[in-house]
């Protein structure tokens, strides 16, 4: 796991857990090095983590920058206070989940900088591999008196649910006995009755306030292939059911959620609370705790929204680096870092609130201002021609020059490139005509090329349409930056370039945000409405020699325009494409 530099901000949960261990609310726990009731946990050694978490996603999709509020939640909470974080697939829903996804969750939270290994075990789990223990569960539910088998149909459990004023009404079944509802959910189980023809629901209170505790659906039937257990079952817990007893099972002491389970949470411990009274589960219980989840404007999080950009092809695949994804986020340029950096800034809450979408950029920019190699690029270019290059210089058709790879830290070396008789430069540095207070380069002004000369602009050639095709201008002798002389000629503008002739041209994809509007599908709206047609625009720049080969995800800060990233799946030998991963400053705000 990676480790803390600084203590991180207090929190509720930091309290929570705090105050557990000063009171000791966990210490006698013990742990058989596996999930497991009551009985295989007490034959256990004592646990040696102090607290236990989880990050349990459905493997239905890939992860977005949301859970990787959670990831870091979960597992930095398990690393500072000296526990473990598990690593589990809530994989209960058969026809959602796919391998791909499993694969992707799993890369995805070993590159945020964290591992679910702990004291000897790997701690990556899968909830479908508790289904025979959770079958185990619903039959002791049945049994206890504390669940039955309902033949209503999903209409008539509709409508007998009642409404936040109004109680509900028992089903005509609830009364079965014991014995009549165990044998019907076997024959449930074993495949005699059709989808939807009956479920298993936890006997609780139809009158209760809470719409939550009116005897919620514990398993139903579902013939569908699960991607781990295969066509063994043919019956599945539901999500509110499994979740609890999956906790239990882990020994998790500290089960953290977002907002919306908040009112699941009577229900979680109601299950934990019969199925101890059983024997099946031993004392003390996880716990289940509840923060705000993550709002970012200009992003969209839900998965049926992100799955529709992909199919209808308005990006270009889940890593796409305008999808708010991690693999998308990874492709874009962020590092894992800046991601833990961002979670530790928006901080933990009770409370929903709305991050602004420039926090995470913020973060990006802090971390790799300080680690990303400088390197110069011409987004734009327009030749300048040094038209007295031969009267400085003779024969010579290249001035070596050099600049420093990182301007605070010495240790990364230097970087060198030569200057030639043309080179590029950005069509936004001259201008015939400027405006007061413009810098660069205009007829008779001076302006000094970056690691370079001093140069004196003597006009430009323009096309049959009038269009400026090169610029042209002298060098001024005895001026090349770091030599004596540099300073013997005052400018006031500074301009980055390329070489033309051993620069190397590169496919850059300037990416902006997805959407124009910060909150694209509020009030029910189309977001689809609000995507950005300037989201992705694609130029041929020119870059420094030396980017040639760039290695793909080397970051680099280009001078004057940003952070870009080497794509790590297009960039080749000899041809480098780069995604802009963020601008240099916020040029979104108000």
């Amino acid at each position: 796991m990676s480790e803390e530099k600084n203590p991180a901000p207090s929190n509720f949960l930091r309290q929570i857990i705090e105050r557990d261990l000063a009171q000791g609310t966990y210490a006698n726990r013990h742990w058989a090095h596996a999930p497991g009731d009551a009985a295989q946990q007490a034959a256990g050694e004592p646990d040696p983590a102090k607290i236990r978490t989880r990050f349990p996603p459905e493997p239905n999709g890939y992860l977005h920058i949301g859970h990787a509020k959670s990831i870091c939640l979960n597992f930095g909470l398990a690393r500072d206070y000296g526990g473990v974080c598990h690593m589990r697939f809530d994989d209960t829903n058969p026809e959602k989940e796919e391998q791909e996804y499993v694969d992707s969750i799993t890369d995805s939270v070993q590159w945020l900088g964290f591992s679910w290994q702990g004291f000897g075990d790997t701690n990556l789990y899968f909830a479908s591999n508790y289904f025979d223990f959770m079958y185990r569960a619903a039959e002791a539910l049945i049994e206890t008196g504390h669940a039955y088998v309902d033949q209503q149909t999903a209409d008539e459990m509709r409508a007998n649910r009642g409404t936040l004023t109004e109680a509900g009404k028992d089903s005509p079944w609830r009364n079965r006995s014991a014995a009549e509802n165990l044998a019907l959910f076997r024959e449930m189980r074993d495949g005699r009755h059709a989808d939807g023809a009956m479920i298993l629901r936890a006997k609780i209170d139809m009158a209760s306030p809470n719409i939550n505790l009116r005897d919620p659906a514990i398993y139903r039937i579902k013939r569908a292939t699960h991607h781990n257990t295969g066509d063994k079952w043919c019956i599945y817990p539901m999500y509110t059911f499994a979740h609890p007893i999956e906790d239990a099972l882990e020994n998790i002491t500290h089960s953290i959620c977002t907002l919306e389970f908040e009112d699941q949470r009577p229900f979680y411990d109601w299950v934990l609370d019969r199925l101890a009274e059983a024997g099946l589960l031993a004392h003390p219980l996880p716990k289940q705790y509840e923060f705000a989840r993550l709002n970012l404007t200009y992003v969209i999080t839900s998965k049926r929204k992100l799955m529709q950009l992909v199919t209808e092809n308005f990006v270009e695949g889940w890593d796409d680096p305008r999808m708010p994804t991690i693999v998308g986020l990874r492709r874009r340029g962020y590092t894992p870092e800046a991601i833990q950096l961002f979670a530790e800034r928006i901080g933990v809450s009770k409370a929903d609130s709305w991050i602004d979408y420039s926090t995470l950029e913020g973060a990006l920019r802090d971390d790799l201002d300080s680690k990303a190699a400088r390197a110069m690029a011409v987004l734009d270019p327009v030749k300048l021609k040094l038209t007295n290059w031969a009267a400085v210089f003779g024969a010579a058709q290249a001035e070596p020059c050099s600049a420093p790879v990182h301007p605070h830290h010495e240790e990364m070396g230097r970087r060198s490139f030569n200057l030639t008789p043309e080179l590029y430069i950005e069509r936004e540095d001259f201008m015939e005509a400027p405006p007061k207070g413009y810098h660069r380069l205009f007829p008779g002004n001076m302006s000094r090329l970056k690691y370079g000369y001093v140069i004196h602009c003597t006009g430009c050639e323009k096309d049959a349409a009038g269009n400026v095709t090169a610029v042209l201008a002298e060098i001024v002798p005895d001026t090349k930056s770091g030599t004596p002389g540099a300073d013997s000629v005052k400018v006031k503008g500074v301009i980055t370039w390329v070489s033309a002739s051993e620069g190397v041209p590169a496919e850059v994809r300037m990416y902006d945000r997805l959407f124009t509007e910060a909150h694209p599908d509020a009030g029910g709206r189309n977001f689809i409405d609000s995507l950005n047609p300037d989201s992705k625009k694609v130029i041929t720049a020119w870059v420094e020699p030396e980017l040639a080969n760039a290695a793909p995800d080397t970051k680099f800060q280009f001078e004057r325009h940003g952070y870009f990233v080497a794509d790590r799946k297009d960039t080749q030998p000899g041809k480098p494409v780069f995604n802009r991963a963020v601008t240099l400053k916020d040029s979104w705000q108000k």
